[in-house]
């Protein structure tokens, strides 16, 4: 299943949601002038900038909380490894990030994104702490707001395209059952790939595990006596 939008509109523009995706842009636009340049200088920018767990653990061991490796943590949110990952998930930001920052307000959400983001580098680093490989994208941070989304939104209509053998069909699924179905798959995934190799690089799963359950809990934290300003009362 691959959605494609939600039936769910927002009361304000999500400034923060589109100015998170412009950035993410310009980076990977930056990132393909350095791969133009040569793919030694690109891997080198992404070593420096993406999160590699060694490097941050060891940091921590180092006492040096303020250090680039763990600044990493949320510079690596901007990096993506190709254009598919990058507009896969400015797709799922764009669909579920913006009715997250029109419920928690826009400086809410710009810290809820970015912690979650954290979050989700920190649960992966937990579970492969001594590989060298460089973690990036921003599927962790996005998990959180689809982690979110289902707590606050768990019938609204997605439209998503579902794969029937060689047919496909555009159906309304409620988001419980598309972000349900998603976070399902990814602790299949996760728990398949424990033990597993990561010396090559691959999906890193339980970054997205970690980000969902941290926006789900998180979001409801932020949300304690807000009411929610669409909702309509009757005063005597």
């Amino acid at each position: 299943m691959i959605p494609l939008r939600d039936g769910n509109p927002t009361r304000r523009t999500p400034i923060v949601t589109l100015a998170l995706i412009v950035a993410c842009f310009v980076v990977f636009a930056y990132e393909l002038g350095l791969l133009a340049t040569s793919e030694a200088t690109l891997n080198a920018f992404v070593d420096e900038w993406g999160v590699v767990p060694a490097d941050v653990v060891g940091s921590w061991e180092n006492g040096d909380p303020l250090s680039q490796e763990i600044a990493t943590l949320v510079t690596s949110q901007f990096l993506h490894g190709g254009w598919l990952h990058l507009l896969g998930n400015m797709l799922y930001l764009w669909i579920f990030g913006n009715n997250i920052e029109d419920r928690l307000g826009r400086l809410r959400f710009l810290l809820f994104y970015l912690g979650g983001g954290v979050v989700a580098a920190l649960a992966q680093i937990a579970i492969d702490p001594a590989t060298t490989v460089p973690m990036v994208g921003a599927s962790g941070a996005i998990a959180a707001s689809l982690g979110a989304y289902l707590v606050l939104f768990p019938r609204a209509r997605i439209t998503t395209l579902v794969f029937l053998g060689f047919f496909y069909q555009l159906i309304n699924v409620p988001a419980i059952i598309v972000l349900g179905f998603w976070f399902v798959l990814q602790l299949i995934d996760g728990l398949a790939s424990i033990g597993a190799s990561s010396t090559g690089g691959g999906v890193a799963f339980f970054a997205h595990i970690g980000g969902f359950v941290a926006g789900a809990l998180a979001v409801r934290l932020l949300l304690v006596g807000r009411r929610d300003p669409g909702r309509r009362v009757s005063v005597g």
